[in-house]
């Protein structure tokens, strides 16, 4: 059974949604799935301006240590100007040390995102995590074409082959559709089943 962390940072909830998703997907395949959060990093002052809700869904990861004990790891982050959000970033460059001992070499990874607009950033996004993943010698999965939901134009819809995706409007008030959450389901179940190879 392959072990799978589904490692994200939510400011509105959005991402928080996405990466339940993930995980459903994952467990469907059989694989044993924990589902954390990166803390906040922003000052505080600036959270109460953005309006950002606290997310209490999941338990903050332990630290960058504890990326090690997982067969894959998804990540999830919203963008921030075409990349991911810095509470993401600053995590990520906490882990030099498993890093130096590659430590995640030969684990499978993906990554998620949300933006405001259809053109915001999501591809750019997904591959400034997938860069971290890469890095450390995750071997990518993203959400191939075998998930048809993700195309066609009749409906505002997320999903890029590079992961799965969500669209929240400038305000937020759009929640992730299913289609956008089947994507998500699909791409945690297509990662779950690939470490479950790789690790047999």
């Amino acid at each position: 059974m392959a072990k799978v962390l589904v490692l994200y940072y939510s400011s509105y909830g959005h991402l928080s949604k996405m990466a339940d998703a993930v995980a459903e997907g994952a467990r469907s395949a059989g694989a044993e799935v924990d589902v954390r959060r990166v803390p906040e990093t922003a000052p505080p002052e600036v959270v109460a301006a953005a309006g950002f809700q606290p997310d209490h869904s999941h338990p903050v990861i332990e630290g960058p240590e504890a990326l090690a004990s997982y067969d894959a790891i998804i990540v999830g982050a919203p963008t921030r100007y075409g990349r991911m959000s810095s509470q993401m970033a600053a995590f990520w460059d906490t882990t030099g040390g498993i890093w130096m001992r590659g430590a995640l070499v030969g684990k499978v990874g993906g990554a998620f995102t949300s933006t405001a607009t259809q053109h915001g950033g999501q591809e750019t996004t997904l591959f400034s995590i997938i860069t971290n993943l890469l890095h450390h010698g995750l071997t990518i999965v993203g959400l191939d074409y075998g998930y048809a939901g993700q195309m066609g134009v009749e409906e505002v819809k997320g999903g890029s082959p590079y992961g799965a995706t969500t669209i929240a409007d400038g305000n937020g008030s759009r929640q992730p559709s299913e289609a956008d959450l089947d994507g998500a389901r699909y791409q945690g179940k297509r990662i779950a089943e690939t470490a479950a190879k790789l690790i047999a």
